[in-house]
Protein backbone atom coordinates (compact mmCIF):
# COMPACT_ATOMS: atom_id res chain seq x y z
CA UNK A 1 0.00 0.00 0.00
CA UNK A 2 1.43 3.69 -1.07
CA UNK A 3 1.75 6.04 1.50
CA UNK A 4 0.41 9.74 1.63
CA UNK A 5 3.46 11.97 3.06
CA UNK A 6 4.14 15.17 4.49
CA UNK A 7 7.62 16.31 4.16
CA UNK A 8 9.22 18.12 6.59
CA UNK A 9 12.50 20.24 5.76
CA UNK A 10 14.43 23.49 6.72
CA UNK A 11 15.71 26.33 4.74
CA UNK A 12 17.45 28.39 7.15
CA UNK A 13 15.39 29.08 10.30
CA UNK A 14 12.09 28.53 8.58
CA UNK A 15 10.82 24.77 8.93
CA UNK A 16 8.09 24.15 6.45
CA UNK A 17 5.99 21.10 5.74
CA UNK A 18 5.51 19.93 2.09
CA UNK A 19 1.84 17.95 1.45
CA UNK A 20 0.12 17.31 -2.05
CA UNK A 21 1.66 20.48 -3.73
CA UNK A 22 1.38 22.91 -1.10
CA UNK A 23 3.93 24.22 2.01
CA UNK A 24 2.76 24.97 5.22
CA UNK A 25 4.78 27.01 7.66
CA UNK A 26 6.84 28.62 8.89
CA UNK A 27 7.48 26.59 12.07
CA UNK A 28 9.59 28.08 14.53
CA UNK A 29 11.29 24.90 14.96
CA UNK A 30 11.89 20.94 13.72
CA UNK A 31 9.21 20.04 16.53
CA UNK A 32 6.43 22.51 16.50
CA UNK A 33 6.69 21.16 12.49
CA UNK A 34 6.45 17.31 12.96
CA UNK A 35 3.92 18.27 15.60
CA UNK A 36 2.05 19.32 13.06
CA UNK A 37 2.38 17.31 10.29
CA UNK A 38 1.71 14.42 13.11
CA UNK A 39 -1.50 15.64 13.90
CA UNK A 40 -2.56 16.12 9.93
CA UNK A 41 -1.11 12.59 9.26
CA UNK A 42 -3.15 11.12 12.56
CA UNK A 43 -6.31 12.99 10.63
CA UNK A 44 -5.60 11.35 7.77
CA UNK A 45 -5.13 8.06 9.02
CA UNK A 46 -8.41 8.01 10.91
CA UNK A 47 -10.47 8.03 7.44
CA UNK A 48 -8.15 5.07 6.21
CA UNK A 49 -5.22 6.00 4.15
CA UNK A 50 -1.45 4.94 5.64
CA UNK A 51 0.48 8.20 5.60
CA UNK A 52 4.22 8.99 7.01
CA UNK A 53 6.37 11.51 7.88
CA UNK A 54 9.29 12.06 6.33
CA UNK A 55 12.19 14.43 7.91
CA UNK A 56 14.90 15.79 5.13
CA UNK A 57 18.23 14.66 6.23
CA UNK A 58 21.74 15.16 4.60
CA UNK A 59 22.04 15.74 0.81
CA UNK A 60 18.34 16.19 0.74
CA UNK A 61 16.95 13.04 1.03
CA UNK A 62 14.06 12.34 3.04
CA UNK A 63 13.65 9.48 5.49
CA UNK A 64 10.57 8.79 7.36
CA UNK A 65 10.34 9.92 11.18
CA UNK A 66 6.60 8.44 11.74
CA UNK A 67 4.59 5.97 10.12
CA UNK A 68 0.64 5.12 10.35
CA UNK A 69 -0.62 1.99 8.81
CA UNK A 70 -4.66 1.19 9.49
CA UNK A 71 -3.94 -2.29 9.24
CA UNK A 72 -1.28 -2.39 11.66
CA UNK A 73 -3.32 0.05 13.94
CA UNK A 74 -6.46 -2.57 13.96
CA UNK A 75 -3.90 -5.46 15.04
Amino acid sequence: MAYTRYFISCDGEDWTIQFNGEEFGPYRSHAEARLFAIEAAKRLGARGHSTQVCLMGEGGHFHPEWTYRPDAASR
